[in-house]
């Protein structure tokens, strides 16, 4: 059978997940990498062994029509450019999370693909963890209920990764749109992807990057410098509501004055109530009594075979021709609709109507 031919449009952090789990596909010949900075571009072809290395993506896709499909890993300013440039050679597309700097160029990303003939799948990993799974199994069989109100919260007490991440004219944003991203579609997808309606949200900048601190910080951009630019938001919060009355809560920050960091996910129903924190935990009732479950086996997200199980389902999507992917764009153009309007409430400090 023939090999799914990939290139790699930016070799920053989050590639090297990508580029690891390509490797381990056999159905999968790693083909070319592509990064504007050509040091790091070098670095990564002599890591992975990959010899056609190009600095500007219509270069590398012009001189290499045999490129099957792409994932886009740059920083978030590039998203839209280099998939849509991608979708237009032919190419199958993942593009990674955020899907662009805001609703109306990941718009265009869907139009395009859909225009191309294309598939266009983006990076919500999170729909591929094995606690995904199993919440989905109890929602699926109605232990649940109807769900009615969801709780989303990824704090960082020191957690700027700086480099790209702190400038908003690339990254598009803070915390919000790096990290709640991440659980806002989670919960969305948990949910069965309701349509969001309204928006009430508030962003602060107090705590800046904390370059002051003599301790350094857990997650590092490979771009993070002392001369680092920090122009986006510390701490996100929002309601949004969705078009069957559900409500969502987020919190998101990269610096919070808090005892530890917290990722958390809620969900609440008619007939109990989920958290995972790490490991989950079900709440309903049982004869008249209350009680709290717990799974005889590992619950909390594992990193382990992650990114795998993500990039196999779109080779597997992109050679068989197997419907739509998990990751669906149009989902992606939501997720962004809801990112938009939570910056414009915060701006405006009133609710936005979608």
């Amino acid at each position: 059978m023939k090999k799914l031919k990939v290139a790699v449009i930016g070799v920053g952090n989050i590639s090297n997940l990508h580029i690891a789990a390509y490797q381990k596909n056999p159905d999968v010949e790693l083909y070319a990498f592509c990064d504007i900075n050509a040091e790091v571009l070098k670095a990564a072809g002599k890591r992975y062994g990959i010899t056609r290395l190009y600095t500007d993506e219509a270069e590398m896709l012009a001189a290499l029509p045999e490129i099957d499909a792409v994932s886009v890993c740059t920083w978030n300013s590039a998203h839209a450019p280099c998939s849509i440039m991608a979708l237009q050679a032919g190419k199958d597309v993942l593009c990674e999370k955020p899907m662009a700097l805001n609703a109306q160029e990941a718009q265009k990303m869907l139009d395009t693909a859909r225009a191309c003939g294309r598939k266009l799948m983006i990076g919500f990993v999170r729909r591929f963890g094995n606690d995904a799974d199993i919440m989905r199994d109890f929602i699926g069989a109605g232990s649940i209920g109807e769900i009615y109100y969801a709780k989303a919260t990824y704090l960082r007490r020191n957690g700027n990764p700086g480099g790209w991440f702190g400038d908003k004219s690339r990254s598009g944003g803070g915390p919000l749109i790096d990290l709640g991203v991440h659980v806002i579609d989670l919960t969305r997808y948990l949910m069965g992807n309701p349509k969001p309606v309204s928006v009430y949200g508030a962003t602060f900048r107090k705590l800046g990057n904390r370059s002051g601190l003599k301790e350094g910080v857990a997650y590092s951009s490979v771009s993070r410098s002392k001369e680092d630019l920090c122009d986006v938001e510390d701490l996100a919060t929002a309601l949004v509501r969705y078009d069957n009355g559900a409500v969502l809560s987020v919190e998101a920050s990269f610096c919070l004055n808090l005892k530890k960091d917290v990722g958390k996910v809620e969900l609440f129903g008619t007939r109990g109530g989920m958290c995972l924190d790490p490991e989950l935990e079900i709440f309903s009732d049982s004869c008249g009594y209350l009680t709290n479950t717990t799974l005889d086996r590992a619950t909390a997200l594992s990193f382990d075979g992650l990114f795998e199980r993500e990039i196999d389902h779109f080779v597997n999507a992109v050679l068989h021709d197997d419907g739509n992917v998990l990751s669906i764009a149009e989902d992606g153009v939501a997720v962004m609709k809801i990112l938009d309007a939570i910056y414009l409430s915060a701006a405006t400090g009133r609710s936005v109507d979608l």
